[in-house]
């Protein structure tokens, strides 16, 4: 193997590696650090960008004691950081070691880019392979699965890792810290848009419904091997000479467009732009200020820092290039997802970030000797297409609802804020969440907070996941963008989708209401209302509770009606009443007190079922879980005689 191979492969793997300890620490902030709506966003925004304000210390390390010893102190921590984390232990243990890894690996990527002045096919490798991975994994990591696989994937991945940092590293050239600039910027980009399996699969959702709904979608990671396939081709193959070289900056500069107009028609041309146009200006950075071929075939000692052939300046330069680069990305996730705290426009982050790579991409030195990458342009995109075209057929399930023999006389209806998925210890808790839902049996379940790619969250697609265990299908509804809101699950067919926005009425992050109705045949259909209430700061949702009442009646048009979610309101508060108010029914009347939050210690009754005059309820339940924040509410209804 060429040492430009084994350096490539290094990078590529290390990249996979950071990036997995990031979706484990990204969400750590709000689940284990603080907590969303009550922790201020101020604090916990200060507390993630201070890691990476601290990296840019690093270069300054590097010029000192040499890169050698650095980058290999540097990856056993992240190697060593990474496989802990398998053991998903949750809390405080598991924030600090994602921080460490995290940490780790940032100084780990300075100090390689001190000796590496080619990174553009190691970055685009590993961008590419963990897409791929995260789709064939349906979007929920290997280091949450808590199994043998687990545990045997983990560990290869670290010692491939560490084998291959354990080699000489080949000499380097001048060129390189435009390409490491964009390192950060072009991380940030992929996760939210490019190569985001879980934004891909939510945009085709979207195309299964209608009326600005999503439904459960046939082959919904489809899109995932054409952005992995486009992305890894443009960023490995020599871009076109003169004007040409703007198709990459502006497909990206589209595709952030698209993104930033918060419509879920428009996901999967913005994932296909994004990841066309990155990969292309990636390519445009892959300058050729290279010394010689003589870097091909000649590694440095494996205790030297840089080589005779470049200064301690250019590695320098290099090093504080993708520290500043790393650090927009940092600025990019928290600006971008604290705005649903604070209540600023956020459409702008990700068209500014785009603006960045596209301005920095066009702006370089053309290409006039071009050298080939270290692997073959369309072998290396095939091979990894290859893989992510796993994903669709090992990880694409379809729920699919279907009459019974007859009506049901019954129906069991559990209600619940999952959190994202994440337990109470800051676990992305599935098997916990769907435990506790299944031991209901129910028929109907509707879900609050539901998380289908947030980068801040790790970028898992919770509700696909969540209805494919719990073997029901899905409508969904968005309330602060296309993938945050609430969902309906059903055993039974359900059709007529609608969303109503709720006024914002000050409170930052959106809601919404999704009315659906089931068919539970022979003409029989019950009409069913999810929300979630988003109150003003110190102020009860008493406007938002008014228009779901209003919204829900008409809705049902005298069909029997189950109106349920996290409401953030106690009996007998003004905004609880609008529900009685209207003619409906509380569900849990018989369980009172019934509190639901916060889960380990309830104190607060916010979760609530509501059902119309003609539905008789019966076992109401608050079943005890830390699988969220919240408990589910459970109740099973008798419908009226037909």
């Amino acid at each position: 193997m060429r040492y430009r191979q084994l350096t490539t492969g290094t990078l590529a793997l290390g990249v996979i590696l950071l990036i997995d300890v990031l979706r484990v620490w990204l969400p750590g902030i709000i689940t284990i650090f603080g907590q969303a709506a009550s922790t201020p966003a101020e604090l916990m925004g200060a507390f993630a960008l201070g890691w990476f304000v601290l990296a840019l210390g690093a270069p300054a390390v590097v010029r000192r004691v040499g890169a050698r010893p650095v980058v290999v102190v540097a990856a056993v921590v992240l190697a060593l950081a990474r496989l802990a984390l398998t053991a998903a232990p949750g809390g405080r243990t598991q924030l600090w070691l994602a921080t460490a890894g995290l940490l780790a690996g940032l100084v780990w990527l300075i100090g390689v880019a001190a000796d590496t002045d080619r990174p553009v096919p190691g970055l685009a490798l590993g961008f590419a392979v963990n897409a791929a991975l995260h789709a064939v994994w349906d979007t929920v990591d290997v280091v949450w699965w808590g199994t043998w696989v687990a545990w045997l994937f983990s560990s290869v991945v670290v010692l491939l890792f560490l084998l291959g940092t354990a080699q000489p590293v080949a000499r380097a050239g001048d060129g390189g810290a435009r390409a490491w600039l964009l390192a950060g910027p072009a991380l940030l980009l992929a996760g939210m848009v490019a190569l985001s399996p879980a934004l891909a699969r939510t945009g085709m959702s979207y195309l299964f419904a209608g009326n600005g709904v999503a439904g459960s979608p046939l082959f919904g990671l489809a899109p995932v091997p054409v952005a992995v396939a486009a992305f890894l081709f443009t960023a490995s193959t020599r871009p076109p000479r003169g004007w040409g070289r703007a198709y990459g900056p502006v497909a990206l500069l589209v595709g952030a467009l698209l993104f930033a107009l918060d419509r879920g028609d428009l996901l999967i041309p913005a994932v296909l732009l994004a990841a066309v146009g990155l990969g292309a200006c990636l390519a445009l950075t892959d300058d050729d200020n290279r010394p010689n071929e003589t870097a091909e075939t000649e590694p440095t000692g494996a205790g030297s820092g840089t080589t005779s052939d470049v200064t301690s300046a250019t590695a320098a330069r290099r090093g504080y290039a993708v520290a500043i680069g790393m650090l927009v990305f940092a600025l990019g996730a928290v600006g971008y997802y604290s705005a649903y705290d604070l209540g600023y426009p956020n459409a702008a982050v990700p068209v500014v970030v785009a603006g960045l790579v596209a301005v920095v991409a066009f702006t370089a030195q053309p290409v006039v000797q071009w050298l080939p990458g270290p692997f073959p342009p369309l072998r290396a995109a095939a091979a990894v297409t290859a893989l992510a075209l796993l994903a669709p057929v090992v990880a694409d399930e379809v729920p699919v609802a279907s009459n019974r023999d007859g009506p049901p006389e019954r129906l069991t209806v559990v209600a619940y804020n999952i959190r994202m998925g994440f337990g109470l210890d800051g676990r992305f808790d599935l098997t916990g969440l769907t435990e506790v839902v299944e031991r209901q049996r129910p028929d109907v379940v509707l879900l609050s907070e539901v998380d289908r790619a947030w980068l801040l969250n790790g970028g898992h697609d919770t509700l696909d996941v969540v209805a494919d265990r719990l073997g029901m299908p899905y409508v969904f509804a968005p309330a602060a963008d296309p993938v945050w809101g609430d969902a309906v699950l059903s055993r039974w067919p359900m059709d007529d989708a609608r969303s109503l926005p709720l006024p914002a009425v000050g409170a930052p992050t959106g809601a919404q209401a999704l009315g659906v109705t089931l068919d539970l045949s022979d003409g029989v259909r019950t009409a069913v209302v999810s929300t979630h209430l988003q109150p003003p700061p110190g102020q009860g949702p008493v406007v938002q509770a008014r228009a779901v009442a209003d919204f829900a009646i008409r809705y049902a048009a005298g069909r029997p009606l189950v109106v349920a979610g996290d409401m953030n309101t106690e009996p007998g508060d003004e905004a609880f009443e609008q529900f009685t108010a209207a003619g409906l029914v509380d569900a849990l009347a018989a369980a009172r007190p019934l509190a639901t939050s916060p889960a380990d210690d309830p104190r607060e009754q916010i979760d609530h079922i509501f059902v119309s005059a003609g539905l008789t309820p019966s076992d109401p339940v608050a079943p005890l879980s830390t699988a969220s924040d919240h408990l589910p509410v459970a109740v099973t209804v008798t419908l009226p005689p037909r």
